[in-house]
């Protein structure tokens, strides 16, 4: 069923020429992007089968201007949707048509590093790998790695809670992060947290990470800094099934190994990565590990030794061990890119994620795998195994009549299974618009009555980031269930999303 947003305003888009004067006046450092050309490069995200130019696009540079901009809009009644560097896979960052479009592409300073208190203070706009990059020549990393750190922005690792492939040992964002600035709807500034290794009062700052820009817009963020581990080994191992290979990731960890990363590809992925890159997997299986161990060097090299003998007795076929950082590296590459590299195989490919407990991987591979005939659409597994991140990518052509459809209905049923199975509906890219209308599946009306009661204290005329997250036919104002009798919704005439 196509994605349904709100509908825009009519009223607000006639006003456009004089938003954009107002912004410009408000904040004469920022850019105001009104030209339809130019506002071509954003009306998506990366969930690029959904596209809308917004009304406008303003870039502010200091939290002033964005304040400025924020209580003008709260005040006129004009919506926001906040963008950081527009790689969500959920359409976090889809616009409206009748919507500002607040991107913080000039928030891209690194503002402070203290490697005694093992802390960086960046702007939102720094890429992630960019902090890395920044403290290695001291031998300090940034934990969270999303296989698009080159490119994703820490203001949006921290709007989904972003993971990566060291997240099973080191956390997702929420937990390397310390404090955050963040600008409220009405203009507020506040801070959240900080240096500090713990702060008093309600955990707000844990409730802001993964909350998808409905409630305020972050602009600056104190994240944790690590220490690189004195010695990083990985393993390759390849295995004749899918299900040997589940029951490999599941073997290791009930023996109480936690690696600092554990991927899995099935045969599609394998392939597409190793024509992409080049990394050497073996071509002859069904399924291929990476698993990394950290720590010190007598740590390493016993739990080389455990991970190969569990690995042998679930039916390995092949097992290669690094022999040097370069190889390491070479390992990962191939899954780091694993999705563009799929993208030369398939001319299009519907990305999802979802969770499950690692105990149920064989038997939610299998049934992907059935509803993969039912659909008659093929679909390669790229997941983080380590902690049941799943991310099936669904190939098809849309260019095919009804192709695109048929790939969002999979897709569906690959969350519904995740739910199903005790799981959840995503890991790390967030609900956006993409699972939005799927929450139902999850949570009860009950559950989802009080989200909005948190989403409706921090912006009470619902502006911030519009038709994302929560189900359709809802307001926050109203907080109550509706009735329809015989097909008739109450009051007719008021805007639903």
């Amino acid at each position: 069923m196509p994605i349904r947003m709100p509908e825009p305003d009519r009223t607000i888009m006639a006003r456009s020429v004089e938003i954009a004067k107002a912004l410009r006046r408000l904040a004469p450092g920022a850019r105001v992007i009104d030209h339809p050309d130019e506002l071509r490069p954003y009306e998506c995200d990366g969930l690029t089968a959904y596209r809308q130019p917004p009304m406008l696009v303003v870039l502010p540079q200091t939290a002033e201007e964005v304040s400025r901009i924020l209580a003008w809009c709260h005040a006129e009644s004009v919506k926001v949707v906040p963008r950081g560097s527009g790689t969500s896979l959920s359409g976090g960052a889809l616009p409206l048509a009748d919507c500002v479009l607040l991107s913080l592409a000039r928030f891209n300073r690194i503002l402070s590093i203290d490697y005694e208190d093992r802390l960086a203070v960046v702007q939102p706009g720094v890429t992630n790998l960019a902090v890395t990059q920044a403290v290695e020549h001291r031998g300090f990393y940034y934990a969270p790695d999303p296989s698009s750190q080159i490119a994703c922005s820490i203001g949006g690792n921290v709007a989904e809670n972003s993971g990566g492939v060291h997240c099973l040992k080191y956390g997702l964002t929420t937990n390397n992060v310390l404090g955050i600035e963040l600008v409220l709807m009405s203009g507020e500034i506040v801070r959240l947290g900080g240096p500090a290794l713990d702060s008093p009062g309600l955990d707000l700052l844990g409730l802001l990470v993964g909350s998808e820009g409905l409630l305020g817009v972050v602009t600056e963020v104190t994240v944790r800094i690590l220490r690189k581990p004195e010695t990083a080994r990985a393993l390759l191992i390849g295995f004749g099934t899918v299900d040997a290979a589940g029951a490999c990731v599941a073997a290791i960890i009930s023996r109480g190994i936690i690696p600092a990363g554990m991927e899995m590809m099935d045969r599609i992925a394998i392939h597409a990565a190793e024509a992409f890159v080049g990394a050497g997997y073996p071509l002859d299986v069904e399924a291929l590990l990476i698993v990394e161990l950290d720590g010190p060097e007598a740590e390493c090299s016993h739990l080389l030794g455990e991970v190969e003998r569990i690995a042998t007795a679930n039916g390995a076929t092949e097992i290669r061990v690094s022999v040097d950082e370069a190889q390491r590296y070479l390992f990962w590459a191939g899954r780091k890119a694993a999705f563009p590299a799929v993208g030369r195989v398939s001319p299009d490919y519907y990305c999802m994620d979802g969770t499950i407990p690692r105990r149920r991987l064989p038997e939610v591979l299998a049934r992907i795998s059935g509803l993969s005939e039912h659909y008659g659409l093929a679909v390669a597994n790229v997941f983080h195994a380590g902690d049941g991140n799943l991310h099936p990518l669904i190939l098809y052509d849309a260019s095919i009549p009804g192709e695109l459809d048929k790939a969002e209905a999979f897709g569906a049923d690959i969350l519904r299974l995740c739910v199903e199975v005790g799981g959840v509906l995503t890991g790390e890219h967030g609900v956006g618009v993409e699972k939005r209308d799927l929450m139902p599946e999850m949570f009860s009306e009950t559950d989802l009555d009080q989200q909005r009661r948190v989403k409706f204290a921090f912006d009470p005329k619902q502006l911030l980031n519009p038709g994302k997250v929560f189900p359709t036919l809802h307001r926050c104002a109203e907080l109550g269930r509706i009735h329809i009798h015989h097909g008739a919704v109450p009051f007719p005439d008021l805007p639903r999303f």
